[in-house]
């Protein structure tokens, strides 16, 4: 018996050493003072905490209004785009594609892209593009709207953009940053999006996070 005893407890611990090991790291939480700080508006580098998605109103490619509150409790992956981008937009369109139709029957996950360029990207040319892709605007979302809110979210949401400005005529921003937010309007990851590899990443851990709301 003295024997058996001390053998349990060797299994036993070799058993909670591997569901430790083994259990997948919750993903981190990204605040402004986490990231890049060239990704980060200088006024809000210093913030450590609670930071979350601003409040916006945007225009979707069936013409609804779109604000923060479509997106309550679900996680969603948002990225900035053109539709007449001939460089690294339609790479990224095609690794979208993955992530809608990798999670196209789960409820809990959606897509967010905003047009970089709403003076030319209007209504009809966000649902031309996006049945293009064959896109259900219920799951993935493409959205125009005023320019300077839009890019508020790129550089001081979202930290998606590299470059400064003010959102003016002259301003522009062209970035291949795919964002991961969760069901608390929290940022969880950054992808590149023109990465098949990375984006794989972004799969696995869209899916480790659905764990954690389980």
């Amino acid at each position: 018996m003295k024997r058996i005893i001390p053998s349990a407890l060797i299994a036993l611990i070799g058993i909670i050493i591997a569901y430790f090991m083994i259990k997948e790291k919750p993903l981190p939480v990204f605040n402004p003072s986490d990231i890049n700080p060239k990704l980060v508006d200088e006024s809000l580098q210093d913030k450590d905490k609670l930071h979350r998605v601003a409040s916006f109103s945007l225009t979707d490619q069936d013409g609804k209004t779109v604000t923060e509150a479509d997106f309550k409790d679900k996680i969603y992956v948002t990225d900035f785009f053109f539709v007449t981008c001939p460089t690294i937009c339609p790479k990224m369109a095609t690794q979208m594609s993955r992530i809608y139709e990798e999670f196209e029957d789960n409820d809990d996950v959606l897509l967010l892209s905003h047009t970089v360029m709403p003076e030319k990207d209007s209504v009809p040319v966000l649902r031309k593009y996006a049945e293009e892709h064959q896109a259900n605007s219920n799951k993935w979302k493409f959205v125009t709207g005023d320019k300077k809110q839009i890019y508020d979210l790129a550089r001081k949401t979202y930290f998606a953009a590299v470059t400064e400005g003010d959102g003016g005529i002259n301003d522009f921003i062209h970035t291949e940053n795919f964002v991961l937010v969760d069901k608390e309007k929290k940022l969880r990851g950054f992808y590149d999006g023109t990465s098949e590899k990375d984006v794989d990443r972004l799969i696995a851990d869209i899916y480790t996070l659905l764990k954690e709301y389980k």
